[in-house]
């Protein structure tokens, strides 16, 4: 897998079992860490089935994070753990920071548009309490894989998960088989300025600003007074439509104050120039897609 210049992941599971009944890390944490770290894994992803209590899954979650790093390679730590939480009580963020690199907090992420829309919604009705904790060493994950180059999504659809997922500052990872994507998908997915956005270093998670009938305006602060801006247009029927917008809605009043030049980086990339504080944005966007603005 290295020889490819690809990175390496493995599955384990904080309980007996794993989801599919295989064994499980319990009890094993450290000689499993060791294990996958002499097999040069990069990543482990741990879930969270088949656990008998949330105090051994708490246990499990912590101890496999300090075998991990008692290793001595650096291993991402990929965790489910506020995902099985969430049924029962609130998750403490600032606790799974502290062990977690990136933590799961809904279903798992399909081969669909149904499911893009409903990992958007579900970010956008918990935002409060996920967007503050999220940043550099620790990430909430809307499920990692980008289905991108799939079969289940259009065109338009790929362009609104991979201008979403670098809103949410999520991890990025390709769900699909590299021997058949095709070109387009892979230039969507290899897209230098969504990227960029994504890795922003300052590290700050985006948020939903407003949604109505027809569509839903994002926002993300970035590094050197920067905003990256999504407008989703949630119809599934019917033709592009305009979305308009003051520019003082943006960043509390100051994203383009006094003036900002505006990029479009997806759909297509082109400049927009410069608009001032107290213009108003008109954007054209087609059904379950998205534009993606630099400002």
């Amino acid at each position: 897998v290295h020889s490819k210049g690809l990175k390496l992941g493995i599955y384990s599971d904080v309980g007996k079992k794993t989801c599919a009944g295989f064994p499980g890390s319990y009890n094993h944490y450290d000689l499993d860490a060791q294990t996958f770290a002499s097999w040069g894994v990069d990543l482990l992803k741990f879930d969270g089935c088949n656990s008998d209590s949330l105090d051994l899954l708490a246990e499990g979650y912590k101890r496999m994070s300090v075998a991990l790093n008692r290793t001595g390679r650096s291993i991402v730590y990929s965790c489910e753990w506020p995902f099985y939480l969430r049924p029962v009580q609130q998750p403490n963020y600032t606790e799974i920071k502290q062990y977690c690199n990136h933590w799961r907090n809904f279903y798992d992420v399909y081969d669909s548009w149904s499911s893009i829309k409903s990992i958007l919604d579900w970010t956008a009705l918990h935002q409060d309490t996920i967007v503050k904790i999220a940043g550099p060493g620790g990430w909430n994950d809307p499920d990692m894989a980008l289905v991108i180059g799939n079969f289940g999504l259009s065109w338009d659809q790929s362009v609104t998960q991979m201008a979403m997922w670098a809103i949410m500052a999520a991890p990025l990872f390709m769900s699909n088989d590299l021997r058949h994507i095709s070109p387009e998908a892979k230039c969507l997915l290899q897209n230098k300025e969504v990227i960029a956005i994504n890795q922003d270093p300052l590290g700050k998670q985006g948020y939903q600003l407003t949604k109505n009938k027809n569509f839903q305006l994002w926002e993300r602060p970035l590094s050197g007074r920067a905003y990256a801006v999504a407008v989703l247009n949630h119809q599934e029927i019917g033709g592009p439509q305009n979305f308009t917008f003051s520019l003082t809605f943006l960043g509390n009043g100051l994203a383009c104050n006094p003036a900002c030049s505006i990029r479009q980086v997806l759909p297509a990339s082109r400049d927009w120039g410069v608009y001032s504080w107290i213009s108003s944005l008109s954007v054209e966007v087609n059904p379950t897609g998205t534009v993606l603005l630099k400002l």
